[in-house]
């Protein structure tokens, strides 16, 4: 990890400075630097996950939860209400015997204002208000190496500084929420954050109907604008909606190569037709597609010329714009971004095969009625979903 740093606020929605960053990989990686956080701590921790299951990885993490709360750190916990709902009463209970402080988002049919498919999916870790860990990955042992099978190919970033004071707030509002907290209980020690070692630019994002917050959405929509010459993305679960699919193609009309990484080996079948349903729009506007065929592809993270990126929980469908409540990271620094593309770049390389128009054309009819009933069926779904929320804008 880096050195610390003096403490200059940036305005809501703006760049900090005084951040240093790095990205992560998925599995071992990622878990091994997540421990090793919560081991460190000496203050407070935040931790907010939409999924944390009751197996090796989740035993793991709530271990050294468990020995942190014992040496006197603030633990706050939160999982979603839904994905995380078969958390055993022995575990909650062996968590909050030591003092961690643990509730639900919003489970369902016990919520006091129950919105229908708004879930906390983001994933985030905040130790001592200057470390922070946002991601896509869940904490589950399919996100994880393990003896018996690789890791779903997942993103976290990592950042030290300013940046995690912002964080670390998000993280107190969400839990706070419809509960009555005292504000003394996430009090942590005053940083210094002035003369990081390196300086990098990076800004929270949010997405969230109920807090009518769009932002991430947003950048996507700034990112398609502003990119000068290429754009790389990754998503899974890729159903880009019309004023997405309308920037990409202004953006080709300017001459931007666009490529995209997709799942081959998908967890929801449903999805992955209604995608493939999606390449036809796709190959008319000269998208470039990849297929990761090493394991589950899950990964959310996006780069344009080299220079900018966004990461973190969000998928490119209306799910994510308007039911979930999703965290990114938006990074501004040609050197972290460069490299972002580069790993991508070679996972295209090593691990991906090109989907061509000939290739997809031949597809069966039972197949391509599968694709197409797939893609109006999960249409339906995310209109279920997000009907509320587009009413009110």
């Amino acid at each position: 990890m880096f050195n610390r740093p003096n403490k200059t606020k940036s305005p809501p929605g703006a760049y900090s400075q005084n951040n240093n960053a790095m990205l992560v990989n998925g599995g071992l990686e990622y878990f091994d630097l997540l421990e090793r956080m919560i081991d460190e701590a000496k203050h407070i921790i935040h931790l907010q996950f939409y999924i944390f299951d009751e197996d090796d990885t989740g035993r793991r993490v709530a271990r050294a939860l468990i020995e942190a709360a014992v040496r006197g750190v603030k633990v706050f916990v939160m999982v979603d209400g839904y994905a995380s709902q078969n958390l055993s009463r022995d575990f909650v209970d062996n968590l909050r015997r030591v003092g961690i402080n643990l509730r639900r988002f919003e489970p369902i049919l016990k919520s006091n204002s129950f919105y229908f498919g708004r879930r906390m999916h983001h994933k985030i870790v905040v130790t001592d208000n200057f470390h922070a860990i946002v991601a896509g990955l869940n904490i589950s042992d399919r996100y994880n190496d393990t003896p018996t099978s690789v890791a779903w190919l997942d993103w976290g970033f990592y950042v030290e500084g300013e940046i995690a004071e912002s964080l670390a707030r998000i993280c107190i509002r969400r839990y706070k929420a419809r509960i009555q907290v005292r504000e003394s209980s996430f009090e942590a020690i005053s940083l210094n954050l002035a003369d990081m070692a390196a300086k990098c630019s990076i800004r929270v994002r949010t997405n969230d109907w109920v807090d009518r917050k769009r932002e991430i959405t947003r950048s996507y929509l700034e990112m398609f604008r502003t990119a000068t010459s290429h754009i790389l993305i990754m998503s899974p679960y890729f159903l880009p909606g019309e004023l997405i699919r309308k920037r990409m193609k202004e953006a080709i009309g300017r001459g931007v190569k666009i490529q995209v990484i997709q799942a081959g080996i998908s967890d929801i079948m449903i999805s992955k037709y209604a995608e493939r349903y999606v390449y036809r729009w796709l190959f008319r506007n000269k998208v470039e597609i990849h297929e990761y065929q090493k394991s589950v592809l899950h990964g959310k993270i996006a780069v344009a010329d080299g220079k900018w990126m966004t990461v973190g929980s969000y998928n490119l469908n209306n799910l994510s714009a308007y039911a979930s409540i999703e965290l990114n990271l938006d990074v501004d620094d040609k050197r972290i971004a460069g490299d972002a593309e580069q790993r991508l770049q070679e996972i295209i390389r090593r691990d991906c095969i090109m989907v061509t128009e000939e290739s997809y054309m031949k597809t069966n009819r039972l197949g391509r009625i599968m694709q197409q009933s797939a893609y109006y069926l999960s249409r339906l779904l995310l209109f279920l979903f997000t009907f509320y929320f587009k009413q009110r804008e």
